[in-house]
């Protein structure tokens, strides 16, 4: 009897192990036919001389990239705008929600406000900047009005600028929705006491939401940081295939590599952007685990 039992037992294990494969599997087949198989075809590239001939040259093609001017100069500007735009997204999206968590007057305006921008199209946001940012715009004119000169933002090196406004404009409501959840959901007592003990709204803040806040801020910090990759989207529609010297990123570097099929270029430069998105990510949960570890435990 017991041995029938045992063997019972197995039989259902088995065939739990089988269903649960069975609902697992589409998953697991789509993540490796549109994730691991590409990015293995796209290691394999960076490491041949091309396609069809397929010969081995290992590093060639990285070196090859690194030494390339539009590859530098599409590094420097996609750098400038991720160090400008993400800690300025974190940071203002950060202070409005801890505005916005008070009871003042219009609150629920506010929140529509920040947020509106995340219903309206790409194309769309990008008609406004036109109007608001061309030679003969509306920023423009009342620079004139004031007794300024005219600018033409988007041809000039104020054009990151811009970018890195709309940036902020299209990505801020988002962010403080995330902070504000992140701000209900500290313990109401910890707060008690700290008004009790008579704790100023900065010390409040520095030492007990920021340390609740730490998980929420990694988050929103590498969102951000990936947004601001996909920045390419809004540039290529303002300004076309080629942008002013300032406002070449990444995206344009790879996307004209595509164009000219030179696939090794493309994957070797994919692939440092990788390892350095992977560096930046490990070191922000380097920190955050150092910062957030003891509201965690």
């Amino acid at each position: 009897m017991k041995v029938r039992n045992k063997q019972k037992v197995s039989k259902r294990i088995r065939k739990q192990k089988i269903g649960s494969g069975l609902f697992i599997a589409p998953s697991f087949i789509g993540v490796l036919l549109f994730f691991i198989v590409p990015f293995i075809v796209v290691i394999y590239y960076s490491l041949i001389d091309n396609p069809i001939g397929g010969n081995f040259v290992f590093l060639d093609n990285f070196r090859i990239v690194l030494r390339n001017g539009a590859f530098r100069k599409a590094v420097t500007n996609t750098l400038t705008f991720s160090v400008t735009a993400v800690p300025l997204a974190v940071i203002l999206s950060l202070m409005l929600a801890v505005l916005l968590d008070k009871k003042i007057p219009f609150r629920s305006h506010f929140r529509t406000f920040f947020l509106s921008p995340m219903m309206v199209p790409v194309a769309s946001i990008v008609l406004i900047w036109q109007v608001l940012f061309h030679y003969n715009g509306a920023v423009n004119e009342f620079m004139v009005s004031v007794g300024a000169g005219k600018i033409d933002w988007i041809k000039s090196e104020y054009a990151q600028i811009v970018i890195v406004i709309l940036f902020l404009w299209k990505n801020l409501g988002y962010n403080m929705i995330l902070f504000m959840a992140a701000l209900t959901s500290i313990p109401k007592d910890i707060l008690e006491v700290a008004r009790l003990e008579s704790a100023s709204a900065l010390q409040t803040f520095f030492y007990i939401k920021l340390r609740y806040l730490s998980s929420t801020i990694l988050f929103v910090t590498i969102m951000s940081l990936i947004n601001s990759f996909k920045v390419f989207r809004e540039i290529y529609l303002l300004t076309g295939d080629r942008p002013y010297d300032t406002l070449y990123m990444m995206q344009h570097f790879m996307n004209n590599m595509f164009k000219n099929l030179d696939y090794q270029k493309l994957s070797a430069a994919a692939i440092l952007m990788s390892l350095v998105m992977i560096v930046i990510i490990g070191v922000l949960f380097l920190v955050e685990n150092r910062f957030g570890k003891d509201v965690e435990g």
